[in-house]
């Protein structure tokens, strides 16, 4: 089995996934979830994402469900060499956001 894409084209996110998909000639079978018939709110689809929210990608038996996390994944296997610089920007981001101060509610 292979790269299975779960995805709403009506959906912006879905549509981003999509199209990076498409351009970067990643080869995947879309599995449509119309969310205006509520097919993400089933039984069968709550078993891809818990969540039941798309865009859901599958890998086997790995499943990301967030869609800048697809778009990640999706970017290494076009082009494995942009993690490092995902890396390095990470840990700068992470210097950065671990000096701000805890807001107190």
């Amino acid at each position: 089995m292979g790269l299975e894409l779960y995805l709403d084209l009506l959906s912006q996110p879905c549509r981003a996934v999509y199209i990076f998909a498409k351009r970067n000639g990643i080869p995947f079978e879309l599995r449509p979830v119309e969310l205006r018939k509520g097919q993400h709110l089933s039984d069968a689809f709550a078993q891809v994402n818990p969540l039941k929210k798309v865009p859901a990608l599958r890998d086997g038996d790995f499943t990301l469900t967030e869609s800048l996390w697809v778009l990640a994944a999706k970017s290494l296997k076009a082009d494995p060499s942009w993690l490092h610089g995902a890396s390095v920007w990470r840990q700068q981001w992470g210097r950065i956001s671990s000096r701000r101060p805890m807001r107190s509610s």
